[in-house]
């Protein structure tokens, strides 16, 4: 069975910086996209991050381009999402995604349960 879990949410203050932690169980996921979707309180899930499973090619959403980093250790089935410059709008619970195609943002096949997010002074 194939698990997805988050982990490094919390509260910070704008201008701070939160790392997240994604690790995936249940089979090898190697070849497969990760990424991360985030989903603020009456919002509909908005894509953030996404990287390939081979070559490690990445994408960001415009909003976060600059100041998140995306990243993968395929020995270990995890991928991170650095967050620095955090705003109050990045405020949202973020969602870890993985999917059998090149990036996630083509459909996801597995999702996390969650991480809360709050960027609040």
């Amino acid at each position: 069975q194939v698990q997805l879990v988050e982990s490094g949410g919390g509260l910070v203050q704008p201008g701070g910086s939160l790392k997240l932690s994604c690790v995936a169980s249940g089979r090898t996921f190697s070849s497969d996209a990760m990424g991360w979707y985030r989903q603020a309180p009456g919002e509909e899930r908005e894509f953030v991050a996404g990287i390939k499973g081979s070559g490690g090619s990445t994408l960001y959403a415009s909003s976060v381009k600059g100041r998140f980093t995306i990243s993968r250790d395929s020995a270990k089935n995890t991928v991170y999402l650095q967050m620095d410059s955090l705003k109050p709008e990045d405020t949202a619970v973020y969602y870890c995604a993985v999917s059998r195609r090149d990036y996630v943002t083509f459909g996801v096949d597995y999702w996390g349960k969650g991480t809360l997010v709050t960027v609040s002074s």
